[in-house]
């Protein structure tokens, strides 16, 4: 089969390699049909990360299983499926909480929790970015779609990792009906943080980001935007907000943040939230942050230390929560409003290439060239 195989910082390839197959009797096995490049997979090709080569990218996936094993009750050959990306067992103690971002039985490093496809520091497991996926536990981990799956799968795929996560930065942030929020980030996380607070009820949403192509589709849903190389973020959310600043606010960004002149500060986005939300406000964190970065510019950064303002927050009485969504505890809900017309999160989409085209896309998404949003790549597409 084929498949996307990181080869080191900036160099990806479609190349052959073994068929997945069923290992164990709880797997399930999938034909791709839709994998998507996400903002996340660009701190693997960067070489951000601790990624090893050689292996197979790609967390974002949809698709029809063709086979399933002896332990398989509930999934069916034939069923479409849309596969959160966090691999969970649903039976661990994380897992039983609801914490299925962080189970402790697919994750093979000692003292550590959560497992996904193609990512580094979550297991060895193959990703998506392929013809076929082995996807264990599926009974667990397979969401089942349905008489519109093929019709809405562009909208669907997006319940792998992007809408949920943009749904848990709200949820993180305390945001109720009626109260204000700042997204700082509109890629795809971001932009789904904002649509995700409009299905949410609130009552304005403020948007941060220097992108164009990113701007125009925050506004497309009612979203207020800025353009923080052009203004003072922090100034342009209290100016919406009578002063006070706004109720809540979602970190979309992550570790490879820049400040207002381009300069990479991992902390930035951080600090502007806790600058740019009220007293007693909530901050959710869903941007990616690591415990190490072989490409930091400096020692602090490379060990994931941040300078925070922690002592301004304290003093503000705000709650901070962050970690990786538990797609679980979300899909079924989202995808109910994807069926019910109620939610269109494809409008974010800008290209749909064949896997074929993965290193090209690769790169014109990396570059953040004006209009490169969303990447869907369509392994039977020739």
């Amino acid at each position: 089969m084929k498949a996307v195989i990181y080869q080191g910082p900036k160099d990806v390839a479609v190349k052959d390699v073994p068929d997945a197959t069923v290992e164990r009797p709880t797997d399930i096995l999938v034909r791709i049909t839709t994998t998507n490049i996400c903002g996340s997979d660009l701190h693997m090709y960067e070489g951000r990360t601790s990624m090893e080569t050689g292996r197979s990218l790609g967390h974002e996936n949809l698709g029809e299983v063709v086979e399933i094993g002896s332990g398989v009750d509930r999934v069916k050959v034939g069923d479409r499926v849309v596969l959160p990306f966090n691999i969970s067992c649903g039976f661990c103690a994380n897992c039983e909480a609801g914490n299925t971002s962080y189970c402790l039985t697919n994750q093979p490093a000692e003292g550590k929790g959560g497992a996904a496809y193609g990512f580094a520091e979550m297991g060895d497991y193959a990703g998506g970015q392929a013809e076929l996926l082995r996807v264990p536990y599926g009974d667990s981990n397979a969401l089942i779609l349905g008489e519109d799956a093929e019709e809405k799968e562009n909208d669907y795929v997006m319940l792998s990792d992007i809408f949920p996560t943009g749904f848990h930065a709200t949820e993180l942030a305390g945001l109720h009906p009626g109260e204000s929020v700042v997204i700082y980030g509109a890629g795809s996380v971001g932009l789904m943080a904002a649509l995700s607070a409009s299905l949410r009820g609130a009552a304005k949403i403020i948007v941060v980001d220097r992108q164009p192509d990113r701007l125009r589709l925050a506004e497309e849903i009612g979203a207020i935007t800025v353009d923080d190389s052009q203004n003072d973020p922090v100034q342009f959310v209290l100016d919406q907000t009578d002063g006070m600043g706004a109720d809540r606010g979602c970190e979309c960004v992550g570790y490879q943040a820049h400040d207002h002149a381009g300069h990479e500060d991992p902390a930035t986005t951080l600090n502007q939230l806790i600058e740019s939300v009220k007293f007693t406000g909530g901050i959710g964190s869903v941007g990616i942050f690591l415990p190490a970065d072989p490409g930091a510019k400096d020692e602090d950064a490379g060990a994931g230390r941040l300078h925070l303002d922690y002592g301004l927050s304290w003093f503000k009485g705000q709650s901070i929560a962050s970690g990786q969504a538990p797609v679980k505890r979300y899909n079924r809900q989202l995808r109910d409003l994807i069926a019910a017309d109620r939610a269109k999160p494809s409008w974010i989409v800008s290209h749909e290439l064949s896997l074929d085209d993965a290193a090209r896309a690769y790169r014109h998404f990396d570059d953040r060239e004006d209009g490169w949003t969303k990447v869907l790549l369509k392994p039977d597409r020739g």
